[in-house]
């Protein structure tokens, strides 16, 4: 595994990340950084992960060359890391079935988890149903039901869903909902997280669950391009499918990283949810990241067409990576994604997720101001399946 070199044993990415949480967490945090040092120095659960990614994942996923899309876009080859043929249909399922191994170990018989778009609530329900672990999730109301069909997955794969009415009803309210629930269960539940947010040592679990992206894409790179891409791109909302393709690349100076953001409907806040882009540094979800809020320090509104990426926050990794200067965050807004999203079914015959709209945008961008000859891989982090029926409402079809 990779991506080690930004991260302090404090489990702290520069100056963000940490743990701010209250007192009932701690231990619970501890005993989950113990068990995932011991798992990670035991050959037999690196083994039992590995299988589990192979023949029930379906990993290593597809590197496909987009022809259509690159001379659409007019320069660069764009390549597509296909997440969305992981089984659930996106990259969700390769943290949900290593920390489902994690909690095993820790003889936690019950399983919670937050989801935004519905697809890292899947994956769980998946993973606990594989494994015979209770699973309940918590979804905003307003994400229940713009994603109507992950909730009925959810269910049918025996997951008990409860949907936040309070808040905007998204993924914030979501997370803050399975926290609380988390406080008074520790003893037998633990608490999966769906991206790299949180406090430690859940940014790096996610992560380094997640690198087996990248490091799939970097081998499959040097083996069919006979080198590294140019450029590696993918869309950021908590940021788990961006830092799991961009880890393994970090130390390769040649390879340009992009993760894009939702630029929603606009620059004003509550119109989009960028906090990488127009937020500031704050405490959310027990760590300290890019936040967007106001400036008292209440967390402001935000608002995506991809429920996935309708976050406030992002990852710590992220914004230690957006002050380095090593990955640059760019936006692309609610109708560029809707664009994308029609884009690539048509011409390469792969509905992708709205979220991975968003990354398809800005690669046409990039890849069209670069030569023929270079190489732009875009992380194709989950299937559009599950957005038909909005993207339907939203293009007023």
């Amino acid at each position: 595994m990779s991506g080690e070199a930004a991260r302090e044993h404090d489990g702290r990415f520069g100056t963000f990340g940490g743990r701010y949480v209250p007192e009932t967490l701690v231990a619970a945090l501890e005993e989950l950084e113990t068990a995932w040092r011991d798992a990670r120095a035991d050959p037999g659960f690196e083994t039992e992960l590995d299988a589990c990614l192979r023949d029930f994942v379906g990993r290593p996923t597809a590197f496909t060359r987009a022809p259509r899309l690159s001379t659409q876009a007019g320069g660069a080859m764009i390549w597509l890391k296909r997440e969305d043929l992981a089984h659930t249909g996106a990259h969700k399922i390769n943290n949900t079935v290593g920390q489902v191994l994690l909690a095993q170990r820790m003889g936690k018989t019950r399983i919670i988890a937050e989801t935004g778009a519905g697809q890292h609530g899947v994956a769980t329900a998946t993973a606990c149903a594989r494994y015979g672990l209770a699973c309940e999730v918590y979804m905003g109301a307003e994400d229940a039901r713009r994603q109507s069909l992950n909730v009925f997955r959810m269910k049918l794969l025996g997951a008990r869903v409860h949907e936040v009415d309070s808040g905007s009803r998204t993924l914030k309210d979501a997370t803050n909902e399975a926290m609380r629930d988390w406080m008074g269960s520790v003893g037998d539940t633990h608490y999966i997280l769906g991206s790299v947010v949180g406090p430690h040592p859940f940014p790096t679990i996610v992560r380094e669950l997640q690198s087996v992206i990248g490091v799939e894409c970097r081998a499959q790179c040097l083996d069919v391009l006979g080198g590294l891409p140019d450029a590696v791109i993918a869309c950021v909302g908590g940021g788990s499918n961006a830092a799991g393709i961009f880890a393994p690349f970090v130390a390769d100076q040649g390879v340009r990283l992009v993760g894009v953001e939702a630029g929603g409907r606009g620059n004003e806040p509550g119109q989009h949810a960028a906090p990488l882009t127009f937020g500031s540094p704050g405490i959310l979800h027990g760590s300290l990241s890019y936040v967007l809020q106001d400036q008292e320090g209440q967390t402001s509104d935000v608002h995506s067409c991809s429920a996935g990426l309708d976050y406030p926050g992002v990852g710590p990794e992220h914004a230690f990576w957006k002050d380095s200067g090593r990955v640059e965050y760019a936006v692309a807004n609610d109708a560029e994604a809707l664009e994308a999203f029609q884009t690539l079914s048509r011409l390469e015959g792969i509905i992708p997720a709205l979220e991975t709209a968003h990354a398809i945008s800005t690669a046409m961008t990039i890849a069209g101001s670069m030569p023929a000859e270079r190489h732009v891989v875009v992380n194709c982090s989950g299937r559009g399946d599950k957005d038909v029926q909005e993207a339907m409402r939203l293009l007023g079809v």
